[in-house]
């Protein structure tokens, strides 16, 4: 038995509640269980209890049995003075205030209905498993995953504000910069992430507001930055961009020791940093304040319109700064699009209406709805238990639970792992 499956317990009220009584004969009546407190202190606070048909108002502390109550050294702690009642699995000594008056005791274990012990201990009994459930999460009713994987998506979505509210505390609220960054991680995919986020914390983004109206002047900065211009190369493109770049670097200071490397290994052509970078320049160069016009924007082939960019033309040719290709003009693809909308676009926007409690849930909603699903390694694992991904709104949801929840054990606070206890 484990005290936080007593805490799920008493939180859920997943026992007989009526005709309670304590170990020493009291009548208790549970008006409120309290408020799950998740540090240090009784675990419920502000309980409302009715004892022998008395209302007392307090915390409720919980434990497998009364006596860890002196193995925890309660009885040392001011903090557990205000405790009004003591559940346990199993009672196995009495409990006293400091008055030496006895802590009404609650014991659990022929409360719990025994079809919820063993569903809960069927569910954490194995070892080696994918996830604790992945035997019966296609049972689980659609209504209660679909509603789950709502939950999860918003819950990610606020996750992932955590990460923008830091940026824009750097950035003193600027939303351009944020976005400036955020969108050079994403450009960078799972490979240059890091490099490019780098490469854009490298650079005050105003000198990119500067720089909007020339597109090579944004190139020679990006690639300049990204350490991209060192090479001994003759050509009169990459020539002028060196050439450019040393004049940018003088003008505004520029610094790029702290810029993380960009890899070319084991890309595919299309997402060479060159490429990548090219486009990026390319979309500030075609779009002046683009978070106030993403902002604006509610609609997903809307937002597929402002991020239709290629790259500028020596790259219709090349791959990398020395050797010429076959012409093809290398456009945004609408799948690369997406990841840009899931990864940047739609936890800006969802923060953004936090922020001025602006009700956007919606809107968010229905564009990650009408994404297609990403595809990865926890998509199909869990696809393969039950198809389950229809959108990106799922895609992001299973990822926060396989993350948040099952890798951490957190099946008494998900849906599926009560679906599964309670069936």
């Amino acid at each position: 038995m484990q005290e936080n499956f007593l805490h799920y317990i008493w939180k859920y009220k997943k026992f007989q509640i009526n005709h309670l009584k304590s170990v020493t004969g009291e009548t208790v009546k549970i008006n409120t269980v309290g408020e799950h407190n998740f540090n240090s202190g009784p675990d419920f606070l502000n309980s409302q209890l009715i004892i022998d048909e008395l209302l007392w108002a307090g915390n409720v502390e919980i434990h497998v049995k009364s006596s860890d109550w002196f193995l925890h050294n309660h009885e040392q702690d001011s903090a557990y003075d205000n405790v009004i009642l003591h559940v346990v699995w199993e009672h196995d000594t009495d409990i006293f205030r400091k008055n030496n008056k006895v802590i009404p005791t609650l014991e659990l274990k022929d409360l719990i209905d025994k079809s919820v012990l063993v569903n809960y201990e069927k569910l954490f009994a194995e070892q080696n498993k994918w996830i604790n459930c992945e035997h019966d999460f296609a049972s689980v009713n659609d209504f209660v995953l679909s509603n789950w994987l709502e939950h999860l998506y918003l819950e990610r979505l606020e996750r992932k504000t955590k990460t923008i509210e830091s940026l824009l505390k750097e950035s003193k609220n600027d939303w351009e910069a944020v976005l400036f960054r955020m969108l050079s991680k994403s450009f960078g995919l799972k490979v240059n992430g890091d490099s490019f986020f780098s490469l854009a914390q490298s650079i005050d983004f105003s000198v990119v507001r500067k720089l909007q109206s020339n597109q090579q002047a944004l190139e020679a900065l990006l690639f300049g930055q990204s350490g991209l211009l060192k090479q001994d190369i003759e050509g009169a493109y990459y020539l002028n961009l060196t050439k450019e770049y040393q004049f940018l670097k003088q003008k505004f200071k520029l610094q790029n020791s702290q810029v993380l490397p960009c890899h070319f290994f084991r890309l595919r052509p299309i997402n060479f940093p060159t490429i990548r970078l090219s486009q990026l320049a390319s979309l500030y160069f075609k779009h002046q304040n683009l978070f106030s016009k993403i902002i604006e924007v509610n609609h997903l082939d809307d937002l597929y319109k402002l991020f239709k960019v290629s790259t500028s033309k020596f790259w219709e040719t090349h791959y990398t700064f020395q050797k010429e290709s076959k012409s093809i003009k290398k456009t945004l693809t609408k799948s690369f699009i997406d990841l840009l909308i899931i990864n940047t676009i739609l936890p800006l926007k969802f923060c953004y209406a936090k922020q001025r409690a602006i009700e956007a849930d919606s809107d968010i909603i229905k564009i990650a709805t009408s994404i297609t699903s990403e595809k990865n390694s926890i998509i199909d694992a869990f696809n393969n238990l039950k198809k389950t991904t229809k959108s990106s709104l799922d895609s992001q949801a299973l990822i926060q639970l396989k993350t948040a929840y099952c890798d951490k054990n957190k099946c008494l606070q998900c849906a599926v792992g009560n679906a599964l206890i309670i069936k």
